[in-house]
């Protein structure tokens, strides 16, 4: 199938021409024709899966199609989005399919001044792309009305809850005219989440593709057993080596964030941070040079990191690893998309262990153990985890990754809660 084949019209055809696509991927498939249909539609989808085209491309088409009035345009469509990065790529993913339409939009968010977005809303947009935050200040100074809205697009849902920002997005809700279509979007289902869905979707249509249990599988895996005092040696080693084109560094912290990035730069190799605590200027500054290819290595939180787009990015490194599980497969989807392959470098310390069983036990795999670098981590004695329930194991060759038994866990850990 192509894109030919979905009743997209002819300037958008063209803009996805100039973009280099041609064959829509399975969310892409399924979603555009419900979304055209105007009906309501549930998306369950990771990162990294075509989810923005999904619901841009319809959309722009259904705008196109009404009549346009005379004086500035009223807010038809509002995508509301967790991040700012995230609401930025959006914004961009609307200019490029909708370069050859007559279709205004903007994108609001906070951290910057006001200015510049309350003149665009004043001057007109068809579609408003916002952070909760930023959308409800402006709300309550009557920049913005939406009593016009058609279309409503929540994305990236569960991360909306991770943020804290439920609450918000049920206050924009009740905001919106009860006559609209509505998009929810969301990687994960938690029963919170669907809760919501269940109250803003009327009649809507599933689609789920790629469960978050699923790794890309052009993306190859590679766990690096090392002792955590050795990770800063590690990542440098793996840095040294010019064929890691591009790379984005996983840490848990803010702080980790920065002292990694502090300490790539004294070994010479060109990183900068990104987290919540940079300003909006500095964060947007580096995501700028790693996209043009002027920072090689960015190091970043999860939370920061959602809606990190790059293309052709060839390495995603977990220097620590997550605690969720589900966030494991979030990470390693910056790479290998599109089609493209990549290579996920995951780093493990002893601490680390119960967090890596929980990742394999998710995607039913078992990553393979590279032996071949020079700071081994101490790790002997060892137990093979037992597949997922109702699940096989995927095994690759010389890739079992194992567990230590509790005897030969080092001193000092004997009063830890056994869960072996």
């Amino acid at each position: 199938m192509t894109f030919k084949d979905l009743n997209l019209s002819e300037p958008i055809q063209k803009a996805l021409a100039a973009e280099g696509y041609t064959n829509p991927t399975p969310i892409q498939k399924e979603a555009i024709p419900i979304v055209l249909a105007q009906k309501d539609l549930l998306g369950c989808a990771q990162t990294g899966t075509g989810k923005t085209a999904a619901f841009a491309l319809p959309i722009l088409q259904l705008l196109s199609n009404e009549p346009r009035q005379k004086g500035p345009a009223p807010i038809k469509c509002l995508i509301l989005t967790p991040t700012r990065e995230l609401a930025i790529q959006i914004g961009e993913s609307f200019a490029a399919y909708g370069k050859h339409l007559n279709i205004r939009h903007t994108v609001i968010f906070g951290g910057v001044p006001q200015g510049a977005q309350t003149h665009a809303l004043r001057s007109g947009v068809d579609v408003l792309i916002a952070t909760p935050g930023r959308l409800l200040d402006l709300m309550s100074q009557k920049f913005i009305h939406l009593q016009d809205l058609s279309i409503f697009v929540l994305d990236e849902a569960d991360r909306m809850l991770d943020m804290g920002f439920i609450h918000d997005v049920k206050k924009v809700v009740a905001k919106l005219p009860s006559k609209r279509q509505t998009l929810f979007f969301s990687a994960t289902m938690p029963p919170e989440i669907q809760k919501l869905a269940d109250t803003i979707l009327h009649n809507a249509e599933k689609v789920e593709v790629t469960p978050v249990s699923s790794t890309v599988e052009a993306i190859q895996q590679s766990i690096y057993m090392v002792d955590k005092k050795d990770k800063k040696q590690l990542l440098t080693h793996l840095l040294s080596d010019r064929n890691v084109a591009s790379a984005l560094v996983f840490t848990r912290t803010k702080h980790g964030a920065d002292k990694v990035a502090k300490d790539l730069n004294k070994a010479g190799i060109h990183a900068e941070a990104i987290h919540g605590n940079k300003s909006q200027n500095a964060r947007q500054r580096a995501l700028g040079n790693f996209k043009a290819g002027t920072t090689r290595v960015l190091v970043a939180t999860d939370i920061a990191a959602r809606g990190i787009d790059v293309e052709a990015l060839s390495h995603v490194i977990n220097y620590e690893l997550p605690e969720v599980p589900e966030t494991y497969v979030h990470r390693i989807g910056r790479t290998g998309r599109a089609g493209a392959s990549g290579k996920a470098y995951t780093f493990c310390d002893h601490e680390e262990l119960d967090y890596l069983k929980g990742i394999q036990k998710l995607i039913g795999l078992q990553i393979p153990v590279e032996t071949s670098h020079p700071y081994p981590g101490g790790h002997t004695g060892m137990v093979q985890i037992r597949p997922p329930k109702g699940k096989d194991v995927v095994e690759r060759p010389n890739a079992v990754v194992s567990f230590p038994q509790p005897a030969q866990r080092r001193a000092g850990n004997n009063n830890r809660r056994k869960r072996w």
